[in-house]
């Protein structure tokens, strides 16, 4: 997938189905401003040949993401970004995300794999989200409880 900005990982083994983890992770490339309006996401072929998942999953995703206003196809040009998530602190060269970056090497250097490393991440989030009777807008957990 050379020249695009995102490339697809299914992990088969997580019971998350694959268009879901398209979903995300194009979500979370749009949060740390990987992505950003106007940029062209794979097309549904290089996906497959790059994941071997069925390209009805792809499009499935990019179905998904343009119901929620993410991205919108464009019949013959492809798959582009037109909504950003980013927020403040996200940024390469933020504080924030150097500092989340040294603890992640330190958490792994001592030998936490990735699902512990985001247990240990969410259990923090839980812990602050529950002190501070937290409401915020955009946690997907949230939405899915008020619904």
């Amino acid at each position: 997938m050379e020249g695009d900005v995102v490339e697809y990982r299914i992990d088969r083994g997580s019971g998350v189905p694959a268009y879901v983890q398209i979903v995300e992770q194009t979500e979370r490339a749009l949060r740390m401003g990987t992505l950003k309006v106007g940029d062209k996401l794979p097309t549904a072929r290089e996906v497959v040949a790059a994941t071997a998942i069925n390209p009805n999953t792809v499009l499935r995703a990019y179905r998904d993401m343009e119901q929620a206003g993410l991205v919108e196809l464009r019949r013959g040009l492809g798959t582009f970004v037109t909504r950003s998530l980013a927020r403040p602190g996200a940024e390469d060269d933020s504080p924030l995300r150097a500092e989340i970056t040294d603890w992640t090497a330190r958490a792994r250097a001592g030998g936490l794999e990735r699902a512990d490393v985001l247990a240990l991440v969410t259990a923090a989030l839980d812990a602050y989200d529950t002190a501070q009777h937290s409401d915020t807008p955009g946690d997907r957990e949230q939405k899915e409880e008020d619904a």
